[in-house]
């Protein structure tokens, strides 16, 4: 496949930088437990020293306040999993349910994913990426901001090792539609779902309580998984 093309990787932003209020709790697990945790932006990842092992690593994109993040590491000790994350609330959060649940199996960035996953990541190196809720961009004049992308999916595919999955949930439906046709159109990407379409929700991913709340009112969800051929 051709190598994708990072020029615009740093210029067009699919984040706000709104970073919110950060707690005294939140501060003290960056002050006391980056360096066990965090990973910084620029070095080249070497999974097996990272994590002391050689396991399936999956990359979690833009994890919120991480508690999903934290709940599939716990359900899946045998997996190693790399969350990146720009807000550094959310990435104090998680390190503080890392900490309270003694989790080893989870790393973090806090820094622009396309950048880490273009610079950090090596080819062919991931047994899975994760896109959980991204920011939808509702207004039309935003939608190039979308993270879901062609250059976007090409570089995911290019981490992904063979057959290596790219699964990606959203509850706004215009966005669903968007990220199955860019993803039905990558040429090394082939739908886990046999009729084409979107899939269920699998049991791996936690429900947030944001999605219940939505799932009670009556939103719908859109789930697709798509694998490396």
């Amino acid at each position: 496949m051709n190598s994708p093309d990072l020029s615009n990787a740093g210029k067009i932003r699919s984040f706000s930088r709104r970073q919110g209020r950060i707690t005294a709790g939140q501060q003290q697990a960056l002050t006391d437990f980056w360096d066990k945790y965090g990973l910084e932006p620029g070095i080249e990842c070497r999974f097996s020293e990272i994590f002391g092992r050689e396991a399936p690593v999956i990359v979690e994109i833009g994890f919120g306040n991480g508690d999903s993040l934290a709940d599939m590491a716990e359900a899946n000790p045998d997996c190693d999993y790399i969350g990146i994350e720009v807000h550094r609330p959310g990435v104090g959060h998680l390190i503080m349910q890392l900490e309270a649940r003694e989790l080893s199996n989870v790393r973090i960035f806090c820094h622009d994913a396309v950048e880490i996953l273009a610079r950090s990541i090596p080819d062919q190196s991931l047994a899975g990426v994760h896109l959980f809720f991204p920011d939808p961009w509702p207004k039309k004049r935003h939608h190039k901001r979308r993270i879901v992308k062609p250059a976007f999916i090409n570089l995911i595919t290019t981490k992904l090792a063979q057959g290596g999955y790219f699964h990606c949930a959203t509850d706004w439906e215009n966005y669903a539609e968007h990220m199955l046709a860019v993803l039905s159109n990558a040429p090394d990407l082939d739908n886990a779902e046999a009729g084409g379409g979107f899939s269920e929700r699998p049991s791996y991913r936690p429900l947030t309580k944001f999605e219940n709340r939505g799932l009670r009112l009556g939103h719908g969800v859109w789930d697709l998984i798509f694998r490396k051929n």
